[in-house]
């Protein structure tokens, strides 16, 4: 069973472990650094489909059915998937598995829905109250930009400090099984706001609860940077970084030779015209569920630190002027 450590980190003594993953993009991702990584992509990002929010209900399918086929397990096997998206009332999610008859807890965490779900997942199985339970999550360029910013007929210009919400999803099966990477530590992270407004400026945003949440896992396990792998973040972009830099740096954690963020990883700013970097809840679980967990398979990577990260807005709260709250959320995965 798992056990509190500290004042926010919770300990998985039954080491739930990631049997089985997937990886789906579109087009844009398949030109980036990554494109030998994922498992999955579709020429035109619409995958078959006749709207964007089809396609992304279909790529996470395709995510889910993907990480099932590599650990030989089938839809009946799992106990409980956990799903989420950035489309109104997540039906992204809920339209793509409503047809594989898994019992399903619909989430929302923004773009730090992967990493959230995962945490949900692993308690499920380290309490046995799953023997086998799944986290998936997706996010599609078009259907957030239609839903957040402007129609893509629209033709706005982006400034330098916004992000390419990438087209993508990943699943993740969780169970008890030797031999695997697994969840070891996680912390929920809290929801900071120091007021920014900008929804063109999403790691500025993001930036906050990422420090909050890693120094609080720091605090909690007396452990240093230099103690991991690596650590990833989901998607601050380059301004996110940096100030992320800034801010752990003057709580006395330097981490710059350590991090990764998946927003710059996946694209390459400087031939792909993506600004800052890239977003969207599908950044991070792409990147988990091929790079990430790829090299665990290799014997690089033994333990590192995952961060999902999310900005809590909705089309409703910008229109009304509010700003925009962050959450990070954060897994040790080890072997």
């Amino acid at each position: 069973m798992a056990n509190r450590l500290g004042k926010s980190t919770v300990v998985f003594n039954n080491k739930p472990a990631i049997i089985g993953y997937g990886s789906v993009v579109g087009a844009k991702e398949m030109e980036g650094p990554l494109s030998s990584e994922f498992d999955t992509h579709d020429k035109d990002s619409r995958f078959g489909e006749e709207s964007y929010e089809k396609a992304e209900s279909r790529m996470q399918k395709i995510a889910v059915e993907t990480a099932l086929r590599k650990c030989s397990k089938s839809e009946s096997d799992i106990d409980v998937i956990f799903a989420g998206d950035l489309l109104n009332q997540c039906v992204g999610s809920s339209f793509g598995l409503r047809g594989m008859g898994i019992p399903f807890c619909g989430v929302y965490g923004a773009c730090s829905t992967m990493t959230l779900g995962l945490i949900l997942a692993g308690l499920c199985v380290d309490s046995g109250a799953a023997n086998c339970a799944a986290a998936v999550t997706s996010s599609h360029f078009c259907s957030a930009e239609r839903q957040y910013r402007y129609p893509l007929e629209y033709g706005s210009v982006r400034p330098q400090s916004s992000q390419w919400t990438v087209t993508g999803s990943g699943a993740s099966i969780v169970s008890i099984t030797e031999g695997k990477p697994y969840i070891d530590k996680a912390t929920f992270g809290k929801i900071v706001d120091l007021g920014v407004k900008d929804a063109n400026n999403m790691g500025a945003a993001m930036a906050p609860s990422a420090a909050s949440t890693l120094i609080e896992f720091f605090n909690d396990t007396s452990t240093t940077p230099d103690d991991y792998d690596r650590i990833f973040t989901g998607d601050l972009g380059r301004v996110g970084t940096d100030l992320l830099y800034i801010l752990t740096e003057q709580n006395g954690y330097n981490i710059r030779e350590k991090h990764d963020d998946c927003g710059l990883l996946i694209f390459d700013r400087k031939s792909q015209d993506v600004h800052a970097g890239g977003s969207g809840c599908g950044c991070s679980a792409s990147v988990l569920n091929s790079y990430v967990f790829h090299r665990f398979e290799s014997g690089i990577f033994k333990n590192i630190l995952f961060m999902s990260t999310g900005a809590l807005l909705s089309p409703t709260s910008t229109m009304q002027g509010e700003s925009i709250p962050g959450i990070s959320h954060l897994v040790n995965i080890r072997i």
